[in-house]
């Protein structure tokens, strides 16, 4: 078990070498590191430059002296005022792996101090109360952004706008909760039962609503997250790896004149017009006798079921290019769009960078020299901005954040229910229980088995 009241460090910038690298250090001995360090404290919030050295290790050339680490800015953040709610040092150094490593030794040597571990600070600044859970998961999400779209996301959930909304619903819950319970307190006084139960019931049915409301948004903030997936699927031999390797613009899938080459599942990520998009190349279709190529295959029908859109590919100079499979066509199929790949080979067809011809959702293309590969890319962008369309206010982002609503939205149907029947004891207790949920949602109660699942995916030093 880790001692919170340890002192942490960690290299909080990038792998060195790089220009300026930032050390972090956190917890009640950070102004003993500064002092022993740079040799005094600086201002609070202010920047000082100093000389480093470890003033606990003489220099092995003269007696007396210390051993010089690097000139650096140290910065000196007291608690509660700095980023996790602790004392806090901040080193900026030359980011040279030598300068780098006798830092960290020399904080390692120090008793009291240890590495840190993957979250460990923005952890402590959620136990500290500096951010509730959503932020928390708003800058993990910022941290690993990868295109716009995600950023913005991101940054709406690290201002924390789902969290404060949750606490403006949990404040309208308790004040719901005080009028039951001062019903179920006074009981024969005349016409208290109108005055009070009402009112709750009237904020417990707006409060329904209004989180109904939140949820009817088909999850669009969790699948911004996880980014559109595109399946390219179709027949053996039709150039589906070639059209995944001229959308990635590298070499990301072997091409070979040979059926049946693809027998994994090849996923690229692109971002196209700001939006994550991950493109998805699966084994061709087809009967086969080989028990590897047939696994293949089958994951390729279940993933290309399971994607947002489906790229079947065929081939345009065969008079009867395959079928979709059935599986494809049904009402509850993704999107299908279908390429007509080698139209190069199509006598009379556009040459390079020729007009693509398109009718609905059919391209007429060509992986080996590229035609109309710009209208392609221009669809699958327009595609992902009316797909991902209204998450710019979406404030649901995980799963975590709709099964907690759930529940809670269940315990208010619930509690109006029983408040219909007059029992005002089992509105209390639902009433109870809805608040948890949102207390679940922010931090505040009962969500010690979600905590290690959110801070390990932290980078060290964050």
């Amino acid at each position: 078990m880790l001692n919170h009241k340890d002192t942490i460090f960690a290299l909080s910038s990038g792998r060195p070498p790089a220009a300026i690298a930032v050390v972090r250090v956190s917890g009640p001995h950070s102004r003993d590191v500064i002092v022993r360090l740079a040799g005094r404290l600086p201002q609070p919030r202010q920047a000082l430059l100093a000389r480093l050295a470890d003033r606990h290790r003489e220099s092995g050339t003269v007696p007396g002296s210390f051993e010089p680490i690097d000139d650096a800015v140290v910065l000196w953040f007291p608690g509660p005022r700095s980023e996790t709610g602790e004392d806090t040092a901040e080193f900026q150094l030359h980011g040279g792996r030598a300068v780098v490593a006798a830092l960290l030794s020399a904080l390692g040597r120090m008793p009291g101090l240890r590495p840190a571990e993957p979250g460990e600070f923005t952890r402590r600044a959620f136990e500290n109360g500096k951010l509730d859970l959503t932020r928390v998961e708003g800058l993990a999400d910022l941290i690993g952004a990868e295109t716009e779209a995600q950023r913005r996301q991101a940054l709406r959930q690290l201002r924390g706008l789902l969290g404060e909304r949750a606490e403006r619903w949990r404040e309208r819950l308790i004040e719901a909760l005080a009028l039951v319970e001062a019903l179920i307190d006074f009981p024969d006084e005349g016409d208290v039962s109108e005055k009070l139960l009402q009112p709750a019931l009237d904020i417990v049915r707006e409060l329904e609503g209004e989180i109904r409301e939140l949820l009817a948004d088909t999850h669009r903030g969790e699948r911004l997250r996880e980014g559109l997936t595109a399946a390219v699927a179709g027949p053996v031999n039709v150039g589906k790896s070639s059209i995944v390797n001229r959308l990635a613009k590298r070499s990301a899938a072997i091409v070979s004149p040979y059926a049946g080459t693809t027998r994994d599942i090849i996923e690229v990520q692109l971002d196209l017009g700001g939006f994550p998009i991950t493109i998805l190349d699966t084994a061709g279709v087809r009967d086969t006798d080989d028990p590897v190529e047939s696994e293949g295959v089958r994951r390729a029908r279940a993933r290309a079921e399971a994607a947002d859109l489906v790229l079947w590919v065929t081939d345009a100079t065969l008079k009867e290019p395959a079928m979709l499979p059935a599986a494809l066509m049904g009402p509850d199929a993704p999107t299908v769009w279908v390429l007509s790949n080698k139209s190069d080979l199509i006598e009379g067809s556009p040459g390079d960078g020729g007009a693509a011809e398109r009718h609905g959702a059919r391209y007429l293309i060509s992986a080996q020299t590229g035609a109309a590969f710009d209208e392609l890319v221009g669809g699958l962008e327009a595609y992902a901005g009316e797909f991902f369309g209204g998450t710019e206010s979406s404030l649901i982002t995980r799963q975590r954040h709709r099964a907690v609503l759930q529940d809670c939205i269940e315990a208010l149907r619930r509690a109006a229910v029983e408040g219909d029947l007059r029992r005002e004891d089992m509105v209390a207790e639902e009433l109870r229980s809805a608040a948890r949920a949102l207390g679940r949602l922010s931090g505040r109660v009962d969500v010690e088995h979600v905590l290690d699942v959110i801070f390990r995916d932290f980078c060290i030093g964050k």
